[in-house]
């Protein structure tokens, strides 16, 4: 009874580590994407204080040679505005993270900050859910076929698999996931948006950002900036998990000798 507790505590900071050190990697190497594909996200063809980029290399480019990126991870409204500011806009430019909170709050509220919170929270239960049984299922696969072909019977399952593996099931499992809730996101971008200088958001709520992209978009703007998000996000799922599952391989024997 008493060696049981400090094993299962040992097994939280074991996964935790492995968990931060994935996270950090992740994006490190992966955030300048995710200011392209906010942008692409937002662009409906009819908003003018936002620069137009015919492709992802133009926007990639684009933006590395005439602004800084703001690499910071603040909630997502400020860090969604933050992205899409340009010498275009017609507002006077958030200085920074804290201009930005003090002015969302003096201009439109408190409850400004909570704008898109609806596909959010969509997004997120649904994106996690289908990724991480995507990913169990198809370690599965892998795992069943490895073992007939081992010559070893019984083989840990850990020994079966490599990094090769851990990034091709981290890559196919965010693309199904990416595939199946990315029009959240577009929603959830939209909605995010700060107000023209009438403080006039341009969309609403929920139902008429799907409405509005509907109409006059069609079904392709529920998946505009999905290239760029795919070029962010799948590499950066494989180097979640080859750093995860690898940090945990390392951590492992050091919990059995202890």
């Amino acid at each position: 009874m008493s060696t049981e507790a400090p094993k299962r505590h040992k097994w939280q900071w074991e996964n935790a580590t492995a968990g931060a050190a994935a996270g950090f990697a992740t994006v490190a190497v992966m955030y300048p994407l995710d200011v392209v594909r906010t942008r692409f996200q937002v662009n409906d063809g009819r908003v003018s204080h936002l620069p137009s980029y015919k492709n992802t290399a133009h926007a990639v480019f684009t933006i590395a040679r005439s602004e800084v990126c703001l690499c910071t991870n603040p909630v997502w409204l400020v860090k969604t505005r933050l992205q899409l500011q340009s010498p275009l806009h017609q507002t006077r430019p958030y200085s920074g993270l804290y201009d930005a909170f003090r002015t969302i709050t003096r201009e439109e509220g408190f409850s400004a900050l909570y704008r898109g919170i609806v596909p959010g929270l969509l997004l997120q239960v649904s994106h996690g859910a289908i990724q991480f049984t995507a990913y169990e299922e198809l370690r599965k696969v892998i795992i069943d076929f490895k073992s007939k072909r081992s010559t070893f019977h019984n083989q840990n399952p850990d020994k079966l698999l490599n990094s090769v593996d851990y990034a091709v099931l981290g890559a196919t499992s965010k693309l199904a996931a990416i595939l199946l809730t990315y029009p959240f996101q577009v929603m959830r971008s939209r909605l995010q948006q700060r107000p023209s200088g009438d403080g006039v958001p341009r969309y609403m709520d929920t139902w008429h950002v799907v409405k509005e992209t509907a109409r006059f978009e069609g079904i392709r703007g529920f998946y505009k900036g999905i290239t760029a998000n795919l070029l962010k996000n799948a590499p950066a799922s494989s180097i979640t998990f080859i750093v995860y599952e690898n940090v945990l391989k390392f951590l492992k024997p050091t919990i059995r000798n202890d």
